[in-house]
């Protein structure tokens, strides 16, 4: 026997109504405050070539946050309508693509108003919406905990990249030299090292949010390989938006390439970093979620010795 008792199915209504309501609160408050971020950059500059560029610097921060507020505002809509009834497949998964989309408009409408006759802002506002969207779909599957756990993980990994970049200046000044390989290289090893540092923020957070969960509703747990998935999690979302950035707003990032040869070698360098990175946070979270649930999980009894065979 385990220690831990396993939920045979997890159900919707135990996802979290008070604090899947704060949490979608947090990521709203971060998605908005990205994209007027990304508003009062873009709207600063001078010059059309300083518009593009600030607009391609901020479409993968702009989307990643989209894709975790889409999934955490549908998951706190699912929790409050299915307080009364609980709803099939086909219903659930149409609540939960409607509320990320409601989000993902709203957010697009910040970006798309700075110039409604510019394709620019239109793809990017796009994009927007698409990651919100595809956010909320992804609440409707029925892992609420898991989906919950995410979130707040997400919100982990962005805080510590957040905290790091504050102090990205100095951290480069200590461990390397005024040469432009030594910055390079340590840049790239900051890089790996934020990866590592997010990825068992968000394998932990994880593993404390699940167990919390499991504490409200007296010992009922996820099977422990979704420990693992909710660990990833983060990271997945990130490269989702990895993708998502180099399909949709494909164009943004192209147009930006084209101010000069130097922006177009810095975005590729951004691009391949952002994808290290999200699958650093992959690999780094699903391992220490597993080890964290890994050591609570008490072995097996010693089953009793069989009959020696006449």
């Amino acid at each position: 026997m385990t220690e831990q008792e396993v939920a045979p199915a997890p159900q919707p209504a135990a996802a979290t109504s008070s604090s899947g309501l704060v949490l979608a609160g947090v990521t709203v408050v971060w998605m908005g405050a990205m994209l007027w971020s990304a508003r009062a950059t873009i709207t600063g500059r001078a010059d059309v070539e300083m518009e593009v560029t600030s607009t391609a610097y901020a479409l993968p921060g702009a989307i990643s946050a989209a894709l975790v507020a889409g999934s955490t505002v549908a998951l706190a809509v699912l929790a409050l309508l299915g307080r009364r009834r609980d709803f099939g497949v086909s219903t659930r998964f149409a609540i939960a693509t409607g509320s990320g989309l409601v989000i993902g408009v709203l957010g697009a409408l910040v970006i798309v108003t700075i110039n409604t006759e510019g394709w620019l802002y239109a793809v990017m506002g796009g994009t927007v919406a698409a990651a919100a969207t595809i956010g909320g779909a992804l609440a409707g599957f029925r892992i609420p905990r898991v989906v919950h756990a995410i979130g707040w993980a997400s919100v982990a990994v962005f805080l510590v990249g957040l905290v790091l970049n504050l102090f990205q200046g100095p951290l480069l000044d200590a461990i390397s030299s005024d040469e432009a390989r030594s910055r390079a290289d340590a840049s790239q090893w900051l890089t790996y090292g934020q990866g590592f540092l997010s990825g068992l923020a968000a394998g932990l957070v994880t593993y404390f949010v699940l167990r919390r969960a499991r504490r409200r509703t007296a010992g009922l747990d996820v099977p422990w390989p979704l420990y693992s998935l909710a660990g990833a999690g983060a990271g997945l979302l990130l490269v989702i938006a990895e993708i998502l950035t180099r399909t949709a707003g494909n164009r943004v990032l192209d147009l930006a390439g084209k101010v000069s040869e130097l922006e177009l070698v810095v975005q590729q360098m951004l691009g391949g970093a952002r994808l290290n990175s999200a699958l650093i946070v992959l690999f780094v979270g699903a391992v220490s979620a597993t080890i964290a649930v890994g050591r609570t999980i008490a072995p097996a009894e010693a089953s009793e010795e069989a009959p020696a065979a006449t």
